[in-house]
Formats: C-alpha cells, structure tokens, sequence
C-alpha cells in the first residue's frame, strides 16, 4: 500500500475537521442555549458562549417542563414506553429470528420478505391498522398502546439482526450440547443465546431510541397530558411556542441522560460486535 504524501494527510485531516465540526456545532448550540439565562425567547444570533451564564433554566425544565407535568413524570412514561419496547422485541423477537435461522418451514422465505419489508415501511403507513387494532382492545390511549406501536415498529429490525447473529454460531455447538444432554431450549439459553449477545444488545438499543426519541405518531395516541413522553413534550413546546429555547435545549440535554446512561449499560456488548465485526471483514 503506498504511503499517502504530506499534503494527502492533510486534505484528510482537514476534512475529518469539517465533518467534526458539522457533528459538534449542534450539540454545542444546545448546550451554550441551555445555560444561557438571558434567553427569553427564539435566540436572534449566535454566540459562542452564553450570555448570562446560569443553571436556573434546568431549575425550571425539572419543575415543569411542559404539558404541566413534572419531569420525573414525562421521564417514567417515555422509559416505560421505550423500555418495553425494547424488551418486547427483544424477548419476542429472538424466539422468531431463532426459528428463521435454525429451521426449515412452509412460508419462510415469505415471512422474511415480509419481515424485510416491514423494517423499510414508513411508520406513518401503519397508523391507521395500528389505530383500529389499539382502539378495539381499548388501549389506543394508553401507554401500553403506545408501548405496542413502538415494539411493532422496532420488531423487524431485531429480527433480521438476531437473525444474523444466531446463523453466525455454529451448529456444531448446541449438537455437542445435545450430546452432553442438554434439550433444545437449554442449547439455545445456554449456548447460542450468551453468544448473540452483542447482536441483541445492539437490537435492543435501536428498539430503545426508536421509542424513546419518536414523536410524530405518539400524538396520535395519546389524548390525556399524563401520558406524554419526553420527545413529545419537546416537539409540543417548538410547535406551540411555550417557554423559551432555553428551556428545550436544557430539555433536551435532560433527556439525552438515560440514553447515555442505557449505552454505557451495555457498552461492553456493543463495543464486541464491533470487534467481531472487524475481524470477521
């Protein structure tokens, strides 16, 4: 391989620069508006630091955020939306991936095609189905509605993605389980499941942010302020104008928190799929 020149390292150095600085200046407008004080309003210009440096706008974000609802409040439904979306596909999805990937059956190049098909569609074209089958349990209104169109939305990713990682465990392994007495369902908890663990942690961490930062169709199925998540008190406040800018970035920054806190969880998961990757290109 020939060693790039001096001025090639540079062209790639200046480049990575300006992809950095187009990831990092967002991030850093919501935080410089989120300590700023002296926003009362939509910012007019841009400023590199703020203004009147204070953490009383977190103060308030924690109080009453939005909806006139607490905090803590808003957090529990968006957890409790997210997190049983990400159990839920995960729990019920593995059973699934792991039958598409060990057995042979009628209909199972079609459920695949299907399952594929699902993981491309818009979410916006399952409102209406989603919308009658939710009002006819009785649950459109409710968080565990709310819960169930999220997990729909997530389940054929994980799928695909379990999918795969239970087709890259070989065989011979839960035979010689077999041999040494194990059943099926031992082979696969004992086995095969500890080995797809990077893969699952990955399917669960997109179910996760897939319910925890969706707003758009949750509108459509909430009809009370108690059961407003965190991303929809955000997208309410922009749409209706309530509060100032600086209290949506300290919001967002809030909100941003459990996300982190669910990926350092299971960093060490993602961080072996990565690697497996690697060494498997």
């Amino acid at each position: 391989m020939r060693k790039p020149t001096p001025l090639g390292q540079l062209g790639v150095q200046l480049a990575l620069a300006g992809v950095a600085l187009f990831v990092l200046a967002p991030i850093w407008s919501i935080a410089y508006l989120a300590f700023d004080g002296a926003l009362h309003g939509a910012p007019v210009e841009f400023r590199l630091w703020p203004e009147q440096f204070t953490l009383e706008v977190f103060g308030e974000v924690w109080r009453e955020p939005a909806q006139s609802t607490d905090f803590l409040s808003l957090l529990k439904n968006s957890l409790f939306v997210s997190g049983g979306a990400a159990l839920c596909s995960v729990a019920f999805g593995a059973s699934m991936a792991y039958a598409f990937a060990r057995y042979r059956f009628p209909g199972r190049s079609g459920g695949l095609f299907a399952l594929l098909v699902g993981a491309f569609l818009p979410p916006v074209a399952l409102m209406t189905p989603l919308y009658v089958l939710l009002e006819g349990l009785g649950l459109r209104a409710s968080l565990l509605g709310l819960m169930i169109v999220y997990t729909s939305f997530s389940m054929p990713f994980c799928i695909w993605n379990m999918r795969a990682a239970f087709q890259a465990v070989p065989m011979e392994l839960e035979e010689a389980a077999f041999l040494d007495g194990a059943d099926a369902l031992n082979a696969f908890w004992r086995v095969t499941l500890p080995l797809a663990l990077p893969s699952i942690a990955v399917a669960a961490l997109v179910a996760f942010l897939v319910g925890y930062t969706e707003f758009a169709i949750g509108w459509l199925f909430v009809e009370s302020s108690r059961n407003v998540t965190l991303a929809m008190a955000i997208s309410g406040g922009i749409r209706g104008g309530q509060g100032s800018w600086a209290n949506l970035a300290a919001l967002a920054i809030l909100m941003s928190l459990p996300v982190v806190a669910v990926f350092l969880l299971l960093q060490r998961y993602l961080v072996d799929r990565f690697l497996v990757g690697v060494v498997e290109s």
